[in-house]
């Protein structure tokens, strides 16, 4: 996570509607890519951070270019609706920092599919003191949790997975900065595992994480519209096969590719983005890449969460099918060469 823009990471997550960012690209008809691959210029989350880490290798490398696709990057912002430009026309594909985003827009009527995913586990947890431990959801009864503007939706969802009348948990909103858990003001806060900035002013903190407690979220969707999907499959296969290998050698070489985030995006703390890299692939690469390679989802994941949402009647129209979320075509197509660590 960014060391200066994790409260927007969590207004993105908590809310479930925000979207992380999106792709704009140029030249050949809708969406801009031309060709096998394209001029695709990559409009990331927020600010360059490691969310984009695997990316940045993979230009430093050249690998976008091996792949056909001329990638430039552009830093998104609070007020950029990526799913809104993509299904538009007017950007090519997207990356999204929480899955709900992409479920609610097709709820709503617009035409985006996730193609691969980035993070395997959702980083969002609930962070408490040591002395006063909120180690599973039941710990939560009778605490009053910090929440970011719009994170009670997630709350939510963990109090029902876990049987818990809401009412026998208090919400306060809060922002990104940890002092009212330092202070006492609340009993637990939620925060993005990675953001290791903000947990600094804490000596010792517990961790309860959503994915943990039921609610199976997935972070750096990739997504793009049906038409894309359909008539464009080399420049997202080439992307995704170019990602693929840069967050492997992410993997391989922490070191290395965090000095050309660093690099990239001078703003950056090196030790920060390391130690927080460090967590983030943990989460990039799971069991389930371990099976289905760099990019892997599940099609039961997918249907865990529209019916979670079903439930907590977040969708303002009919609920979403799994097919109309996401599709498997791209990664079958890269099945090869997409690594498989775990």
């Amino acid at each position: 996570m960014s060391d200066k823009v994790s409260r927007r990471r969590f207004l993105a997550v908590g809310g479930g509607l925000a979207v992380g960012g999106f792709v704009t690209a140029c030249g050949g008809g809708p969406g801009g890519a031309g060709g096998a691959g394209g001029t695709a210029k990559y409009q990331i989350a927020w600010t360059g951070d490691n969310g984009v880490l695997g990316e940045v290798v993979a230009d430093a490398k050249g690998w976008y270019k091996e792949a056909g696709v001329n990638l430039t990057f552009q830093p998104g912002g609070p007020n950029v609706n990526g799913v809104t430009l993509v299904s538009g026309g007017a950007a090519a594909f997207g990356q999204n920092a929480s899955s709900p985003a992409v479920m609610m827009a097709r709820s709503q009527g617009q035409p985006v599919r996730a193609f691969a995913v980035g993070v395997q586990q959702h980083p969002l947890a609930y962070i408490s003191l040591p002395g006063n431990p909120v180690r599973k959801p039941k710990d939560l009864i009778g605490k009053t949790v910090g929440i970011q503007a719009g994170g009670d939706v997630v709350l939510d969802a963990v109090l029902a997975a876990n049987n818990i009348d809401k009412s026998k948990v208090k919400v306060q909103v809060v922002g990104s900065d940890f002092t009212p858990l330092k202070r006492g003001k609340v009993d637990a806060m939620a925060g993005w595992i990675t953001n290791l900035e903000a947990f600094s002013i804490l000596d010792e903190y517990e961790t309860l994480r959503v994915w943990d407690s039921g609610v199976h979220l997935y972070g750096n969707v990739y997504f793009a519209t049906d038409a894309t999907i359909e008539k464009r499959p080399k420049m997202l296969q080439g992307f995704v096969e170019a990602t693929a290998r840069g967050y492997e050698y992410a993997h391989a070489h922490l070191d290395e590719a965090v000095e050309m985030l660093v690099k990239k995006y001078p703003g950056l703390k090196k030790e920060s983005q390391f130690k927080a890299s460090e967590v983030l692939l943990k989460l990039i690469f799971t069991e389930a890449t371990a099976k289905g390679g760099w990019g892997a989802m599940s099609r039961d994941v997918w249907q865990q969460q529209i019916s979670q949402y079903t439930r907590l009647k977040q969708f303002t129209s009919k609920p979403p099918t799994v097919d109309k979320v996401m599709t498997t075509d791209v990664l079958r197509a890269t099945a090869a060469s997409r690594p498989k660590l775990g």
